[in-house]
């Protein structure tokens, strides 16, 4: 296989300025047809330029705004419960009831500080009315971040928290950007490598998505799915949904939020809202699985069975559940999770060699696990008898119960929420579990506010696209989830979905990362990517 990036003398450039005014969102784009993005205010300048990676590969990069005036900066507190709020004890949050956070403003005014409490709507998408978030209270505009954090500084010295905040970050429609987007283009008709995900050398652990570009002599690539970050929520790199890789399901779905569905060839790429059904059967009789590859009783975004506090999609938060039955593959790393319970170990013929507890350890060469905890214990010993097979069986389903036929040319992905179907804008933040009841901050700051982004889709000609907007700087606002949408829809897509966004954001061409990844620490390991492979030479 060629693992070189086309060379400069290969390069095609095209420079565009497009000064359109975005098309009413009712109207759907013309495949082809470029078409200003519908961010900040009408008629900006907006440029593309475009480049030819490999037959069938193009890389555009948009800047929208670039002549953007500078917006201010300001503080934004945390606001306590208060005694007027309905909840006095709640922790701090940045929205809240408007009684607590006029209650905080008179207080901090009485400091002798510039304060001030903003109402907080949101708009309304396919499955949430959004209006009113809350309320929040900021301190001050200033000319800098650092005249800004000087404030903040004084502020906690007299008990106040909160953050230093661009107000180009909040999602005002008048905004002039800038905006710094990025996008990759493969088109089925003349591409002649492989579109692949890849999670590195174990599920179990992180890599950048330079490194696991690297690791594949890949041409381009972007981060993809959700994973666990935090060790006390499983762990870190696992995929938090579903996961398929070479047509192997190595991550179960959360329960029918959707996934990015992708072959080698680069044809018939779909969003698909995917289920699962496991069992682990032996003895003449079997039980249902409750996960893949993951540490058993922690579920990253829940979704399972009989998960506590719920068994819908709930976006980071990490459910519970103290009796499950987790089959293991060899891809999940060195040594299985360790904890109370018990471990049928399986050959690489799928039988029994022994049980251990408690579970946790090395899998043979080419062999597997189940651990059971809890009340499922006693289910997998009945079920497993030394030198006898155990058979681990999985099945993806789609959004209508349909099973979904995988090879080991299919790669799915997981991502959410939706945000264009049959190319109409189609948000949905409620079903995919964006919208965490009692907790407004969380759908501020996650779905409202400006971030960095990575998108996937697949447009009306079969070709699938992959783009990232920087966000979290002066220089790049980010965007929001609708915002995201209406991206996606204007760049021609037909269905797409939103992949793991902020700090995760990161393209890779060749060895170079080309966007701007928002971490301080820069490019951050993440769970798994989605690689373009040139073709064989």
């Amino acid at each position: 296989m060629n693992n070189k990036v086309l060379g400069a003398a290969t390069v095609l450039a095209l420079v565009a300025v497009v000064g359109a005014s975005p098309a009413p969102a009712s109207t759907p784009p013309r495949p082809g047809t470029a078409r200003a993005l519908p961010l900040g205010a009408v008629g900006l300048t907006e440029t593309r330029s475009t480049r030819t990676l490999q037959p069938g590969v193009t890389l555009t990069r948009i800047v929208r705004g670039a002549d953007a005036p500078a917006l201010a900066w300001t503080v934004e507190l945390a606001i306590p419960g208060g005694v007027t709020s309905p909840d006095p004890d709640a922790p701090p949050t940045a929205l809240k009831d408007r009684a607590s956070a006029d209650e905080l403003t008179a207080d901090v005014q009485a400091a002798g500080f510039d304060a001030r409490a903003e109402e907080v709507t949101t708009p309304a998408v396919a499955d949430y009315a959004g209006g009113s978030l809350g309320w929040r209270v900021r301190v001050g505009l200033f000319g800098s971040q650092s005249a800004a954090t000087a404030e903040l500084t004084r502020l906690r010295r007299d008990g106040y928290a909160g953050s230093a905040v661009y107000t180009g970050w909040d999602g005002n429609s008048s905004d002039r950007g800038p905006w710094r987007i990025d996008v990759l283009t493969i088109d089925p008709g003349r591409f002649r490598g492989a579109l692949k995900a890849s999670y590195g050398p174990d599920l179990e652990n992180r890599e950048r998505t330079s490194e696991l570009a690297a690791a594949a002599g890949a041409t381009a690539g972007v981060n993809a799915g959700f994973f666990v970050l935090d060790p006390n929520a499983g762990a870190p790199g696992d995929p938090a949904g579903v996961g398929v890789y070479d047509g192997r399901l190595l991550s179960e779905p959360v329960n029918g939020r959707p996934g990015l569905v992708t072959s080698d060839t680069g044809r018939h790429t779909t969003v698909a809202r995917l289920t699962w059904r496991g069992r682990v059967a032996g003895r003449g009789a079997s039980r249902p699985l409750d996960g893949i590859d993951r540490v058993p009783g922690l579920i990253r975004n829940c979704g399972g069975t009989a998960d506590t506090p719920t068994s819908l999609p709930l976006h980071d938060v990490t459910c519970t559940d103290h009796d499950e039955l987790v089959a293991f593959t060899p891809e999940y790393g060195a040594q299985t999770p360790r904890g109370d319970g018990v471990e049928a170990v399986l050959d690489a013929r799928g039988r029994v060699s022994h049980l251990r507890s408690p579970r946790g350890g090395p899998l043979p060469d080419g062999g597997g696990s189940v651990q059971a905890t809890g009340s499922r214990v006693a289910e997998l010993t009945a079920l497993a008898q030394v030198g006898r097979p155990l058979r681990v069986e999985r099945t993806l389903r789609d959004g209508n119960g349909r099973e979904v036929p995988t090879s080991p040319t299919t790669s799915i992905l997981n991502g959410g929420p939706e945000l264009v179907r049959d190319g109409r804008l189609h948000v949905t933040p409620a079903t995919d579990g964006m919208v965490q009841p009692g907790n407004p901050s969380f759908y501020y700051g996650w779905m409202h506010k400006r971030n960095p982004r990575t998108l996937a889709g697949v447009d009306a000609a079969g070709r699938t696209v992959l783009v990232t907007a920087d966000g979290r700087s002066t220089d790049a606002l980010g965007l929001s989830i609708p915002e995201s949408a209406a991206v996606a829809r204007a760049l021609g897509l037909r269905d797409a979905i939103n992949l793991d966004g902020g700090g995760s954001t990161t393209m890779v061409v060749g060895p170079e990362v080309i966007n701007d990844p928002s971490d301080a620490a820069g490019e951050r390991p993440v769970g798994d990517a989605l690689l373009i492979l040139p073709g064989r030479s």
